[in-house]
């Protein structure tokens, strides 16, 4: 079936996508703690775009996931046809989903959850790079 070797490599590009929203992402909430720190308000808009766009790459992210999980159902593979690959996704997806809910519990400047919900975030990016790492060796 042919269309199955194309859909490895859209699932590649799609998540690398992802991966560089997520490094947007978190450029934004780089720039919104520096300015914390440094007793500065942030610049609203920072604010608003991180807030606003954060439930959406984390929907990519776990879309990406999935559609993963499809594409090896679809070509006839064991999910664990690929075992690390398959773990570091599963972990990067509960990352991110950890990540996404410790956001929800963000209340005031001073809230211990900022940092937590900061190593989340960089934790994941680099669980991502991993990842790539992993998906491209697998292709070729």
């Amino acid at each position: 079936m042919q269309i199955i070797p194309s859909m490895w490599y859209a699932h590649g590009l799609f998540n690398t996508a992802v991966f560089l929203l997520f490094v947007w992402q978190s450029w934004l909430g780089s720039k919104i703690r520096i300015e914390r720190l440094i007793g500065n308000p942030p610049a609203t808009t920072v604010i608003v775009r991180h807030r606003k766009f954060g439930p959406v790459i984390t929907l990519l992210g776990i879309a990406g996931f999935i559609s993963g999980i499809i594409i090896v159902y679809f070509s006839g593979g064991h999910i664990l046809d690929q075992p690390l690959h398959f773990i570091v996704g599963s972990v990067l997806t509960l990352i991110i989903l950890a990540a996404f809910f410790i956001s929800r519990k963000i209340k005031g400047r001073e809230s211990p959850f900022r940092t937590l919900h900061m190593a989340a975030g960089t934790a994941a990016i680099c669980l991502y790079m991993i990842q790539i790492y992993i998906g491209i060796s697998i292709l070729f």
